[in-house]
């Protein structure tokens, strides 16, 4: 299975979208600043998952997220859950 997911800074105004075959272990890749990407925006928060059955299927979802009507939709994601 893969999984793309989006990560809210606690301190800062970012989300960060990816794709992944283990969220927990990129969870805390992210969280223990070994990604060059997010580790100014440490720490982090999950704010979505969603699991597909091939990777091609999760890239295709993980580019919409990343687009401007997937980042707004990320950040009422966001502001939901507080």
């Amino acid at each position: 299975m893969f999984y793309i997911y989006a990560i809210s800074s606690l301190n800062r105004n970012y989300i960060y979208v990816g794709l992944t075959d283990n969220i927990e272990r990129r969870f805390m890749e992210h969280n223990s600043g070994k990604n060059k990407t997010t580790k100014p925006y440490l720490p982090f928060q999950v704010i979505y998952t969603e699991e597909f059955e091939t990777r091609v299927e999760a890239r295709i979802r993980e580019k919409y997220y990343k687009s401007g009507i997937g980042k707004e939709k990320l950040k009422q994601i966001r502001e939901q859950r507080g």
